[in-house]
């Protein structure tokens, strides 16, 4: 059966890698990049891999919440229902670690807007929907100030790591609030040093066959082995599902981040 998936990065690495094998198993896509010529390039190339096979491209920078914004206003213009939606998109280390309004770009792209798509994408979801979010192994405690850009975090790592808990925070208690009703939201670690350009860029490493994370996000998207995951973390690494950090359980710490993340769409969203 043809489901409806959108996936976010999927110019490159795990999210490319992802898109090419669902494309392959006749899944209509909804492609997001940042870069519109890459983008346009990898639109071209998927569709060529399946004549008959929907593919579309949408063009925003998660970095800059007015245009997450509009990237799902323009899905639902199109679309009354999609059926998965795979939080990809991410960055570890950047030149300028900080957006335009001043707020950490690891938090942003990584936790902030996955969280307004989900949000926005929830109306257009059943209860058979799946929300599939990239978690990492590597989590720490959440510092809310330097989420909602009142504090700076310097060592790249470390804003990684709190911008991953912080996900995996909210996949749990958003998957709380909307169930039955609402779609599965899962969190994933794809696996650690994967081949992707984040590992390259962040490590200098090669890193592991990025197929590893790209079969793990569609087992976690489509398989029934998932049906039952609902707020639940999924760690490839040691290919089960396993408790995450700490904080991630705490429903209190949860709703803290979750009330530091509306704040900040408050103010920038719009």
């Amino acid at each position: 059966m043809q489901k409806t998936i959108m996936i976010t990065g999927a110019t490159d690495g795990i999210g490319l890698a992802a898109a090419k094998k669902l494309v392959g198993m006749g899944h209509h896509l909804l492609l997001h990049g940042r870069n519109p010529t890459k983008l346009s390039v990898v639109e071209k190339e998927l569709s060529s891999l399946a004549d008959s096979v929907p593919v579309e491209s949408y063009v925003a920078d998660l970095s800059v919440l007015s245009e997450v914004q509009q990237l799902i206003d323009q899905v639902a213009e199109r679309h009354q229902h999609i059926d998965v939606l795979i939080n990809n998109a991410g960055i570890f280390k950047t030149s300028e670690p900080l957006t335009t309004e001043g707020l950490d770009v690891r938090f942003v792209v990584n936790t902030i807007a996955p969280y307004l798509l989900t949000k926005k994408a929830l109306p257009l979801m059943g209860p058979s929907g799946r929300v599939i979010n990239l978690s990492s192994a590597a989590q720490s405690p959440v510092d809310l100030q330097a989420l909602m850009g009142r504090q700076r975090i310097d060592n790249d790592f470390e804003a990684y790591a709190q911008s991953k808990l912080a996900i995996t925070a909210w996949s749990r208690s958003l998957a709380e609030i909307h169930k039955p009703q609402g779609p599965k939201i899962i969190s994933v670690n794809p696996g650690s040093m994967l081949g992707s350009k984040m590992v390259k860029q962040a490590f200098g490493v090669t890193g592991k066959d990025i197929n590893i994370g790209a079969d793990i996000l569609i087992r976690a998207a489509l398989s029934e082995e998932f049906e039952s995951a609902n707020g639940r973390y999924f760690d490839n690494d040691s290919g089960s599902f396993a408790s995450p950090h700490a904080d991630a359980l705490n429903p209190k710490i949860s709703d803290s981040i979750i009330e530091s993340i509306e704040s900040v769409l408050d103010e920038y969203s719009n």
